[in-house]
Formats: structure tokens, sequence, C-alpha cells
């Protein structure tokens, strides 16, 4: 047993089966009364976000674990170690996981401040969470095709559509280029942002069913106005209510 999964039992009053990753600009989501808050300082093995925009605390919301940040591979930090926290939720029993971000669009149909359902991903990171072992991992299906279902029908009871596409992970922590961007396009992306994809490979080796939503805080470079930090938070607060009420939603259910 690992020390922050010794201590988070210890912590908890009742075990997570469900998980919550919220990205850039979303940590502070209402997604239900808190049961209990623990910043990531006090969970041994958590490394604290040095990005604005991620507050870096464990909450808990009835039988969820909602992680208010993430650290990312371009702070400096092993992949074992970003992917840490998922690994310590499957030890505590969470089966579903619910990964979110904020991603530059590069589909023409997708504009700031839509949702976007994750279908699959380009991992173009160079690196990989499993890599030290000998885990083969199956990434046939990352992304649970029913859990993506039921998230469209939520956001069609809210009164919007679900979009739907490919993910790349790129290294950060620049933005890309607008070669890049085209080249992203070449190969399939839709959108394009700088997480969630070690963490999806990570719950996919675990035998975690996931599920991940992209918020469209901006058109990816070449296809808008030059890309700013606090131009993608301002987005995500701006559209964080609807990210918030899908979540709440899903929940629910």
């Amino acid at each position: 047993m690992s020390p922050a999964e010794r201590y988070l039992r210890r912590a908890l009053r009742v075990p997570p089966t469900t998980a919550v990753v919220l990205g850039s600009g979303l940590g502070q989501a209402d997604l239900g009364p808190e049961a209990a808050r623990i910043p990531y300082a006090r969970i041994p093995g958590f490394l604290r976000p040095r990005v604005s925009g991620h507050p870096g605390a464990l909450s808990m919301v009835g039988r969820t674990a909602v992680l208010r940040g993430r650290v990312h591979y371009y702070e400096g930090h092993p992949l074992e170690e970003v992917v840490e926290p998922i690994r310590t939720l499957a030890r505590l029993g969470v089966r579903t996981l619910i990964l979110t971000n904020a991603a530059g669009g590069i589909a023409a149909g997708l504009r700031p401040g839509d949702l976007m359902g994750i279908v699959d991903h380009l991992n173009l990171m160079g690196v990989n969470p499993l890599r030290g072992t000998t885990a083969f991992a199956d990434l046939t299906r990352v992304y649970d095709r029913a859990l993506l279902r039921r998230a469209e029908a939520v956001g069609k009871g809210l009164g919007f559509r679900l979009k739907k596409g490919v993910y790349a992970a790129m290294p950060g922590p620049s933005y890309e280029t607008p070669a890049e961007v085209r080249m992203l396009r070449r190969l399939g992306a839709d959108a394009v942002g700088m997480s969630t994809v070690p963490e999806a490979i990570a719950a996919a080796h675990e035998g975690m069913k996931v599920l991940a939503i992209s918020l469209i805080t901006n058109r990816a470079a070449g296809a808008g106005r030059p890309v700013s930090h606090e131009e993608v938070l301002e987005r995500a607060r701006r559209s964080g209510a609807r990210t918030a009420a899908l979540l709440r939603g899903l929940l629910r259910e």
C-alpha cells in the first residue's frame, strides 16, 4: 500500500467509486456539497501544481473524488509522478474516471466555449506513463463509448450539443506554431492540449472506464488570434458553469 493510499483511506469517510479531474480554469467548479477537501500538499506523493488555474486539492462530493487541478509533464515531473493520483484512486476502488481539460480548437466546427467529448487521442508528448514497465496495455478503446453517449444525453438535456473529436497531446509549455497546427490537422486532430492523455493511458492500464471532456477555450495557432494562458483561464471561467452542469448531471446518474 502506497503512502498516499494509506493516508487517504484514513482521511476519507467513504471510499470513492468515481473520480473527476478538473483542468485549467475549472478547479473551483461547483459539483455539489463537499464532505472533505484535502490540499495535495498533505497527501504523500501528490505533487502541487505550479500553474495558475489549478488549486491543487482533493475534495469529496458524495462517492466522487474531485481532483481540483493537475500537474503537467511540462512542469518538469516524470510522467509516473504525474499519473500517481490516478493510480492511487484506482487502488482506492475508483472504476470510473472523468477527465477535463482546456484545449485549443483545430477542427473548423469547434468554437471557444464548445465542449468536446474525446473519442480518441494522439500522444505526441514523446513519453508514455507506462515507460519502464512491460505493461503492453491495449488502447483500442481508451474512452468508454457508453459514458460518452450518456454525456451527450446530459448535454442535450441541458440545451447544448456535446461535440466529439480526437485530442492531440503536446508536451508544452509553449503553444503550438501554425505549422504544427497544420500538421495536427492532417494527422486527424480536432483539438490540442498539454494534458489528459497520460492520465487516460494510466487509467486504461488500471482497468478504469474513462470519459474525457475538452473545453475549447481558443482557436489553435494560425486559426485565430495569438494565444495566452490568461485568455485560456478567462474563457474557462466564463464557460465553467456549462462544464460544471454537465459534470453534475453525469454524477447524478
